[in-house]
């Protein structure tokens, strides 16, 4: 029982409730309890008519020609500093996003040691020079303001989610993190034991172990892009790190003429823009290294790495390639292609191994995201003896859409369709459509890409997507991963002749 009272009635009742004993439970369930009447009553149910009516339930109502997706008009500024500033306005609510898109990323770690850019962005809100980690927390709690960092494979990110009414005292604490970030040996030293934890969990699961291992045979030693997709790093590098390298991947990747600021909701461009330069005056632009992430060659021939897991009773197939960047003119067409061939549940891949086959919970093919040549990758945990098998239906379907089984009409018109009624709910709140907007940065997309998405995917035909599917997917140089129990599935493997095998562990190294 609670009072809300007198505090001293709940202290009392608590007493009391602490002083039952058992034998005063049961005289109580006994008085209360005890009297053995039980009464049951039961109604029929009352009859029902259907009313008048002149609707046609014998068919689905026509849902009429739903409305197009519209994406925020974009307005753009320059700061003083080189800071380039994008702006969405969105005043339905009283709230403001920011994202500072910074031209890092994993790929930075090719000139230092991978896992840097990691564990430097999530040490960045772990202290400041005039507050600590504690005193931020609080004090964006108190502001009902919340903050967060990371990286993807070419950027990385500080963003913030303000109040309007508070937006100044929270842009006070953003510019501070982004400025004046301490790294703290203590913080530092917890948050690399968290990586060198998450590297070995990694190395551990099917499908994480085969995303360490695919960027290396994909795009060779040298590349920004060769590292592990994850993003934290060997086992090996990031035990050499120290607190100096974070606090220098901050000073030679923070410049604002190499940065983007995108700011979505209740706020204007003359309101904002002053704000900023405020804020980051005193941020001096400078240079940043150069990453390698030239072209690759594609393959010429198959090649297959075998990563043992004993007693494994799945395993994991991938069989990837390189393909086109983000930023190119069938983008559009490429994305339809892909969800038909294993983007989506209902896709090929999927239905096959899945829904036909029963041998994979899930199969699916997918473009990770890149400024440069990207990764493509289809995949699928199966059963363990059904390795063999299942390698040649994947490798039959990616063939398939390319000779025998040419992508229907049927195919397209319904993927067109998802993808047009799916857009007006990925941009439901200022935090997708700042994602958006930082997407366009990072790939270097026109502003206005958005403003004629629909068009163009209703603009699709058969020609479009067949050329996207020949410009993708090249089954004769795929590097096909296999994570499994190595003493049940080598021979099975073997028979298919794709090439030699070749053993590696969780970080790429041959094993003898």
């Amino acid at each position: 029982q609670v009072f809300a009272g007198d505090p001293e009635h709940y202290k009392v009742s608590l007493q009391r409730a602490q002083s039952v004993t058992a034998k005063q439970l049961q005289a109580a369930a006994g008085e209360w309890l005890g009297d053995g009447d039980y009464n049951l009553e039961v109604h029929p149910f009352p009859s029902f008519t259907t009313a008048k009516s002149e609707v046609d339930r014998s068919k689905l109502p026509d849902t009429g020609t739903p409305p197009d997706a519209r994406f925020p008009q974009l307005e753009t500024a320059m700061l003083d500093n080189g800071l380039k500033l994008i702006l969405a306005e969105r005043h339905g609510i009283p709230a403001v996003t920011l994202y500072l898109t910074l031209d890092a990323g994993f790929a930075s770690d090719a000139t230092t040691k991978p896992g840097t850019a990691k564990l430097a962005m999530n040490m960045l809100d772990e202290g400041t020079e005039k507050r600590t980690s504690l005193e931020i927390s609080e004090q964006l709690g108190l502001l009902g303001a919340s903050l967060f960092t990371g990286s993807d494979l070419d950027t990385s990110t500080v963003g913030m989610t303000a109040l309007k009414a508070h937006l100044d005292a929270s842009l006070e604490i953003f510019g501070d993190v982004i400025l004046n970030p301490s790294f703290p040996e203590s913080d530092f030293q917890r948050l690399k034991k968290q990586q060198l934890d998450a590297i070995e969990a990694e190395k551990v699961d099917p499908h994480q172990m085969a995303l360490r291992v695919l960027p290396q045979l994909l795009y060779g030693k040298g590349n920004a892009y060769a590292l592990p997709l994850t993003g934290s790093g060997t086992g090996q590098s990031v035990e050499s790190l120290t607190r100096n390298d974070v606090k220098k991947f901050h000073e030679t990747w923070f410049y604002p003429d190499h940065a983007t600021l995108v700011v979505v909701g209740d706020t204007t461009l003359a309101e904002i823009k002053p704000k900023i330069e405020r804020l980051l005056s005193g941020w001096k632009p400078g240079q940043i290294p150069t990453k390698n992430i030239k072209p690759v060659e594609l393959a010429a021939k198959p090649s297959v790495y075998l990563l043992d897991r004993p007693g494994s009773l799945q395993s994991l197939i991938a069989a990837a390639e390189v393909t086109v960047p983000k930023a190119n003119p069938m983008e559009v067409a490429i994305q339809a292609m892909n969800n038909i061939l294993g983007g989506q549940f209902t896709s090929r891949i999927n239905m096959n191994l899945r829904e036909d086959k029963h041998w994979s919970y899930g199969a699916h093919s997918r473009i990770y995201g890149a400024r440069g040549q990207r990764p493509f990758v289809t995949s699928a945990p199966v059963q363990t003896d059904k390795t063999k098998e299942s390698m040649v239906e994947m490798a039959k379907e990616l063939r398939g859409i390319l000779t025998d089984m040419p992508i229907t009409e049927a195919e397209l018109s319904k993927v067109k369709k998802q993808e047009t009624l799916e857009l007006a709910g990925k941009w439901e709140t200022s935090r997708s459509v700042a994602t958006s907007i930082a997407e366009l940065v990072r790939y270097g997309l026109p502003l206005g890409y958005y403003n004629t998405l629909t068009e163009r995917i209703r603009a699709m035909d058969l020609a479009k997507v067949t050329e996207a599917a020949r410009s993708v997917v090249h089954p004769e140089g795929l590097v096909w991963v296999i994570v499994g129990d190595r003493e049940k599935i080598e021979p099975g493997i073997r028979e298919l002749g794709l090439g030699e095998i070749q053993v590696i562990d969780a970080d790429g190294i041959p094993v003898k």
